[in-house]
């Protein structure tokens, strides 16, 4: 779905494995608020009114990428059939589109999809 552009967005669970790829945290800013960041993002009702206002305030931000590449399993570098290169539009933290496998009301890190590169 995502090669024939009906999908633009993938998701992710908000969680530690996620966090840890997705986010980068100030060199200020210590390791041991971690794990109530992470509870802080996947809650609807967090305490702070916008996912950036709740980033701020525990020093994080989200990463800076190039591009997005999705991978159909683990194939071999030179699979150009099993490797998707596309264009990186941004991450937000909302809920997804159930269409496309999202469960209702649940909160993701939505990685956006632009053009396809390769």
């Amino acid at each position: 779905m995502t090669k024939a552009k009906i999908k633009p967005e993938d998701y992710r669970e908000i969680n530690d494995y996620w966090c840890r790829r997705l986010l980068e945290l100030d060199e200020e800013t210590e390791w041991d608020i971690w794990q109530e960041l992470i509870e802080d993002l996947a809650n609807p009702k967090r305490k702070h009114e916008d996912v950036y206002q709740c980033l701020s305030f525990f020093g994080a931000r989200f990463k800076k990428f190039d591009c997005n590449i999705m991978a159909l399993g683990y194939p071999k570098s030179s699979d150009n059939e099993r490797i998707l290169k596309l264009e990186h539009k941004g991450i937000e933290i909302r809920t997804g589109n159930p269409e496309w496998g999202a469960e209702p009301n649940k909160l993701y890190f939505v990685i956006m999809h632009g053009a396809i590169l390769a």
